[in-house]
């Protein structure tokens, strides 16, 4: 399906020019069709030989409802501009000419209408003059009198081969439905309408909005009912919950909804001068009011009333409310940083100067540094692969510069750590990490290099001895002490006089050269093992006081030595106390 939205300045002939294309009439409301003016959106479809199915938004032209207007030429990708032959350029057209502009339609037809009562050659040159510094330059243009009939299938054609040139968004693409119609039917609840500009709907999927998950109940598209409906389309979904005209059904989890927005502004039009301080920024079919910040030339901050679902590139207007000026507006940046020291703004425009809404992987990294790669595909910017050059680790990417810059500085911190306490353990990769200014220990392990190394979750100098001289001093003292009664474990109060600290047995227990099965309990490294085969010599099961006179200790070092053994699984303790050696 395609989709073409009416412009064009009020009675200039749209909804008769979609009524005579489709034999419907797009003005719905009864004011509408006494008036003879549009004041909502009307809907109206048809098929194109060549095209396939073709539906019509018909926007209003008066000048009072350019909200409206503005909902409607907003998601659609084609216009079918209309002007009249017996009329000047009138003001309405300049300003849905100036929004197509603004938002980036390229695809369009010219109609001029009411050839039947003026010489349509003046109007249509004044248009196509209009046209050509437009997005819309060089669009066909056809002669039309919808009460005679003359031009029509002329028209037909120009629509035709208009719309086969339209790009096929991707199926896979998340929904993105901007509301520009909702009301309540009688046993079905919340029904809205929308251009669905890309991706695909069926009955049952889920949708988030502002308020929260809905189901999709039921779709139909062109007036019937469908199983699957896929975009560019106009749509009809009857939703659980509630749903306001100006809202967007999305895909969950797929967008990043934002407040805050980075943008490049083009130049104003339809007047001069700097867009005020609170403009309206309308966006798919909603409209809201904004606060403007100015960055740079070209470039400002939008803060918006509401959270908005919004991507990297995406096209909206500003608009002052209290002018007809218009200024086009390209998401730069959808999840900014704050700006909260002096001269931020002027640093972050020079972040910005070369960034013109395209999804940059490899820039966006180098521009914040660190960031998930779930916010950078939720703001449209896919990292599947990552770019060359960046880091990737725990759902991470650190751009090679910062990546550099955190490898010399965990340099420096290990270093530091391991001089200043060095019988403490060595930095975790989580406290490294964090050291680092780095969100994920993951991340820290992704960033360190020589002359560093990771071993069991932690991290230390590569090559440097792990063990302080003083430790192994007092390990030397007190294998000297145990010479020749390995299982005579000073007492707690000799410690000291060996250089065994607490401290100090904590680095030599880490470093494998002690085993202290109870505090104050301190022996050598495999005493357990050598406990264990000198227990093997007694008739199987034994007491305890048999293992501590076998042994040559006393209660005091014998009890944690057996609870040691039982733990490892070298002894098992039995109901009355007594032990046996596993596997005996």
């Amino acid at each position: 399906m395609h989709v073409v939205a009416t412009a064009g300045h009020v009675d200039h002939g749209k909804s008769a020019l979609v009524t005579a294309l489709t034999g419907l009439q797009p003005d719905r409301l009864e004011e509408e069709q006494r008036r003879g003016l549009s004041i909502e959106l009307g809907y109206a479809w048809t098929t194109l030989p060549g095209a396939g199915e073709v539906a019509f938004v018909d926007v209003p032209g008066h000048e009072r409802f350019i909200s409206t207007t503005l909902a409607g030429l907003g998601p659609v990708p084609a216009v079918l501009l209309v002007v009249a032959a017996d009329d000047p350029w009138m003001p309405q057209a300049a300003e849905h000419l100036a929004a197509l502009d603004a938002l980036g339609v390229t695809h369009g037809v010219l109609a001029v209408t009411r050839a039947d009562l003026a010489d349509p050659a003046p109007a249509r040159e004044r248009a196509l003059a209009e046209l050509a510094t437009t997005s819309l330059r060089g669009a066909p243009a056809v002669t039309v009198s919808v009460r005679t009939g003359e031009g029509v299938a002329e028209l037909r054609e120009a629509l035709t081969t208009m719309l086969a040139g339209l790009p096929r968004p991707p199926a896979h693409e998340p929904v993105r439905l901007w509301v520009d119609r909702s009301f309540s039917m009688p046993g079905a609840g919340t029904v809205v309408t929308g251009t669905l500009p890309a991706g695909r709907l069926r009955p049952g999927d889920g949708l988030s909005s502002s308020r929260g998950g809905h189901r999709v109940r039921a779709v139909q598209s062109l007036g019937r009912p469908v199983e699957e409906v896929e975009g560019p389309a106009r749509v009809a979904l009857n939703v659980s919950g509630r749903v306001d005209r100006g809202e967007a059904l999305v895909s969950p989890g797929a967008w990043h909804h934002t407040e805050v927005l980075d943008v490049r502004l083009g130049e104003v039009r339809l007047g001069t001068g700097e867009p005020p301080q609170r403009p309206l920024l309308h966006f798919g079919s909603t409209v809201l009011s904004v606060h403007h910040r100015p960055l740079g030339p070209g470039l400002a901050r939008l803060t918006a009333e509401r959270p908005l679902p919004l991507r990297v590139g995406d096209r909206a207007l500003l608009r002052d409310p209290g002018t007809r000026r218009l200024w086009a507006v390209t998401v730069l940046d959808p999840a900014p940083p704050p700006l909260q020291r002096r001269g931020a703004a002027r640093l972050r425009a020079d972040a910005l100067s070369g960034a013109h809404g395209e999804a940059d992987a490899a820039a966006e990294v180098t521009r914040r540094g660190v960031v998930a790669a779930e916010l950078l595909t939720r703001i449209g910017v896919p990292v599947d692969p990552p770019p060359p050059g960046v880091v990737a680790a725990g759902g991470w990417l650190v751009s090679a510069e910062r990546a550099a810059a955190a490898a010399r500085t965990a340099v420096e911190v290990v270093t530091e750590h391991a001089a200043a306490a060095p019988l403490e353990p060595a930095l975790t990769l989580a406290a490294l990490a964090e050291r680092l200014g780095l969100p994920t220990a993951e991340l820290a392990a992704a960033v360190v290099a020589e002359p560093l190394r990771v071993e069991a979750g932690r991290v230390r100098p590569a090559g440097a001895d792990d063990v302080p001289a003083d430790v192994r001093a007092a390990v030397a003292a007190l294998r000297e002490r145990l010479d020749g009664a390995p299982f005579a474990a000073p007492a707690a109060d000799e410690l000291p006089a060996l250089g065994l600290t607490p401290k100090v047995q904590g680095a030599a227990v880490r470093a494998g050269l002690l085993l202290c099965p109870a505090p104050g309990v301190v022996l050598l490294a495999g005493t357990d093992a050598l406990a264990a085969e000198q227990l093997a010599e007694l008739p199987q099961p034994f007491t305890v006081s048999e293992a501590r006179g076998h042994l040559g200790t006393s209660r005091r070092v014998v009890l944690p030595l057996l609870a040691h053994l039982d733990r490892t699984g070298r002894t098992r303790r039995l109901p009355d106390d007594r032990r046996r050696l596993t596997g005996s």
